[in-house]
């Protein structure tokens, strides 16, 4: 079965319900269905064969979901590039993925005309609307035809190359196979949270070239609709929640900090949503709290990678109902579900025993089949089967997993191990701290020190040694903070996740050696 067979069959179940949206198009399901079929086979005609690559980069926008219909139903390789790259980056990502078409905007369409001699196997670059490229986006679309195609690509042909660096900086793309594709829209739809219908509206805050946009086609599978939001902005999310009456988010930790502080949010109806999920970086249990007191209990956090396709673990609207003050569950990730083996382990690969720190490994048919071009890559993360996944966690004795950090960030200070996202997890409780990230620095005496670079709320003060008397009073004493610098703000990635990575370089750029 094509995943291109899931938009024909809703097309005829819900014709007339909005499929997808944004700011200036409404697309119903048959609407998206004849032209998905018309960009598939308008595709076919400028010589793109069955399993050749083409790239889409564009801010959200309703091309970019029709264009994904489209190469599922064409068995071509789509290759999403976020919009916020730099142009060099973008030019290594078609490079790297040999990509022979990109469908794009006119901005980056003109900036790509300066570069075409360093891409010799890019032969069609097609412009959304505007000047530049080689063939209107319009144009391609009345080249093609209704008609579907009916191709049946294998479970282990190549789908998507999904772009990550994570948090190494290197660049690479996971391999995702149409199987793996199928299996993110059994478990989305198998999921133990709310599920989506008819009549649901998700907004699209971040790229849905990403992790939001894994949600596209399980969506589209049950007749939901996409509304995309070309960018995060505070008021924009809160305003377009009480208009379009949006039922459904996706946010990261750092989007829901800023609603839970954006001065007046008590003024806007957000009566509509009946879930709000969160993930791609650990929240404090305090900004949980506030997460419920603005929203009501209808938090769920999911935690995966772009390597697995879709979520392996959640912590449903159920797990956040604190009872008795013990908040401890909220520090979880959830439990793994449906077909996915999930397990934490030592390094001779055995599994913890409960409270024990180890490497969370994870099997399933929505595990990626290796990175693109980089065999090396592929055995250091893949053993028996099982994704390594670089994160270290606990997990209890009913399956709940507590991710403690990432592997290469932990700090190891004076030969203990400290973990950043519990240090994190303590200053978030502070009522003055807006964000926060901690890192280890270099210390002659200790090798490592645990530093906090804190972003305070507007007009609070805080002084460094107050921040870590009260640290103290929480954690151990290898524990807190050594040092504090307070900024005005934190680098972050394309999707709006604090980068500790690059906290961390500024203060071991001088340093003869990077633990």
């Amino acid at each position: 079965m094509n995943l291109g067979t899931i938009i024909t069959r809703s097309a005829r179940y819900w014709p007339d319900h909005i499929a997808v949206a944004d700011s200036r198009t409404r697309m119903t399901y048959a609407q998206l269905e004849r032209r998905s079929n018309c960009l598939a086979s308008g595709l076919g005609t400028l010589g793109v064969a069955v399993g050749e690559h083409v790239a889409i980069l564009a801010a959200n926008r309703v091309e970019l979901v029709e264009a994904e219909v489209a190469l599922y139903k064409a068995a071509m390789v789509k290759i999403p590039i976020n919009a916020r790259l730099s142009l060099d980056e973008v030019v290594r990502v078609l490079e790297d993925s040999c990509s022979v078409v990109v469908i794009t905007d006119a901005s980056f369409a003109q900036a790509l005309a300066t570069r075409r001699a360093e891409l010799p196997l890019l032969r069609q670059v097609i412009v959304l609307e505007g000047e530049g490229g080689d063939l209107g986006y319009a144009a391609l679309l009345e080249r093609g035809s209704e008609a579907p195609l009916r191709l049946d690509p294998a479970d282990d042909a190549l789908a998507v190359l999904h772009y990550t660096s994570g948090s190494s900086g290197v660049l690479k793309a996971a391999m995702l196979s149409f199987g793996n594709r199928k299996a993110l829209v059994r478990k989305s739809i198998a999921s133990p949270t709310r599920r989506s219908g008819p009549g649901d509206v998700m907004a699209h805050v971040g790229p849905i070239t990403h992790a939001s946009g894994m949600q596209i086609m399980p969506l589209l599978a049950v007749g939901a609709c996409n509304l995309l939001l070309d960018r995060y902005d505070d008021r924009l999310l809160l305003e377009t929640i009480q208009r379009e009456r949006v039922t459904r988010l996706f946010l990261v930790p750092a989007m829901i900090n800023r609603l839970v502080n954006y001065p007046g949010v008590e003024r806007f109806d957000l009566s509509s949503l009946k879930l709000v999920m969160y993930g791609a970086a650990p929240m404090a249990p305090a900004l949980v709290k506030k997460a419920i007191e603005l929203f009501g209990p209808i938090l769920a956090q999911g935690y995966g990678a772009g390597e697995t396709c879709s979520l392996v673990t959640v912590l449903t609207e159920q797990d956040h109902l604190v009872e008795d003050g013990d908040y401890q569950r909220l520090a979880s990730c959830g439990r793994c579900y449906f077909e996915t083996d999930l397990r934490v382990v030592n390094e001779a690969f055995e599994d913890v025993a409960p409270g024990e720190v180890g490497e969370i490994v994870v099997k399933g048919p929505d595990i990626m089949q290796g990175y693109w071009r980089a065999p090396e890559l592929t055995a250091e993360v893949m053993r028996d089967g099982y994704y390594l996944t670089g994160d270290l966690a606990t997990v209890d004795a009913q399956g709940y997993v507590f991710i403690v950090d990432r592997k290469k960030e932990m700090i190891i200070s004076g030969g203990f191990n400290v973990y950043p996202s519990e240090v994190e997890q303590v200053i978030y409780g502070f009522p003055e701290v807006f964000e926060v990230a901690v890192v280890g620095v270099p210390d002659t005496q200790w090798g490592e020190a645990v530093h906090a670079v804190v972003v305070l709320k507007p007009g609070a003060q805080l002084e460094a040694g107050e921040l870590i008397e009260r640290c103290g009073r929480a954690l151990a004493g290898f524990k807190k903070p050594r040092g504090v610098d307070f900024v005005s703000e934190l680098p972050k990635n394309p999707n709006g996740k604090v980068v500790r990575r690059l906290v961390r370089d500024t203060y071991w750029q001088h340093s003869e050696r990077r633990i």
